[in-house]
């Protein structure tokens, strides 16, 4: 099904229509700040496993994401973080960036790397801030690549849903996605490293 949702103002009952859809285990494609992405309910062993097919990856070696719907929900997920880690968060997010902690044992073994981390999106996106607060956890996310050789990662959701349609259930139309991923910010260590330089201003980092 490719789903028109409006990105400022979704409509609830669309946002409900997702929500039943990852409940009942199913992958959806929807737009964040940045690029397009396989989402699925992070509780759903079976969808993890799907979109990690999809992908051609086994999910422990897969780069996950927890798209979360505010900082609240870090202390559910992560081992608790110092106070100058959290005021930079709380600057940059909502916004294009995933910050790599240290994952708490609520975190599905199955989708923690093998250093026992979980990267954390907040994007600056109302279509997935409004699902996870409808599920009521965090959804699980990674970007969906082209196959050109040029474009990295496809912006037109009609494209993507005429590449995706049998293979996942939705394909949320959020409008045009970008091409630049987040940056990725390693916050496990003694100092953030940077790890992928993305999107967003990595100049407010002091190392």
């Amino acid at each position: 099904m490719l789903l028109k949702i409006h990105p400022d103002t979704p409509s609830q009952r669309q946002i409900a229509m997702v929500v039943e859809c990852l409940r009942d285990g199913g992958v959806v494609i929807s737009p964040t700040d940045t690029i397009y992405g396989l989402t699925c309910d992070i509780f759903k062993s079976k969808a993890i496993e799907r979109i990690a097919r999809i992908k051609g990856l086994k999910a422990d070696k897969a780069n996950f994401s927890f798209l979360c719907s505010d900082l609240s929900e870090l202390s559910d997920y992560t081992k608790p973080i110092n106070n100058n880690l959290f005021k930079l968060m709380k600057t940059l997010l909502p916004g294009p960036y995933t910050f790599i902690l240290n994952a708490s044992n609520t975190v599905p073994k199955y989708i923690q790397s093998r250093k026992k981390t979980v990267g954390i999106r907040i994007p600056d996106n109302n279509i997935p801030i409004e699902i996870v607060k409808a599920l009521g956890h965090p959804i699980m996310s990674t970007s969906v690549h082209d196959d050109d050789d040029v474009l990295e990662y496809t912006t037109d959701p009609e494209l993507i849903y005429e590449k995706f349609q049998n293979l996942v259930d939705i394909v949320i139309d959020g409008g045009f996605g970008g091409n630049q991923p987040s940056s990725v910010l390693d916050c496990t260590g003694s100092t953030i490293e940077i790890v992928r330089e993305g999107l967003g201003n990595l100049d407010v980092l002091k190392f």
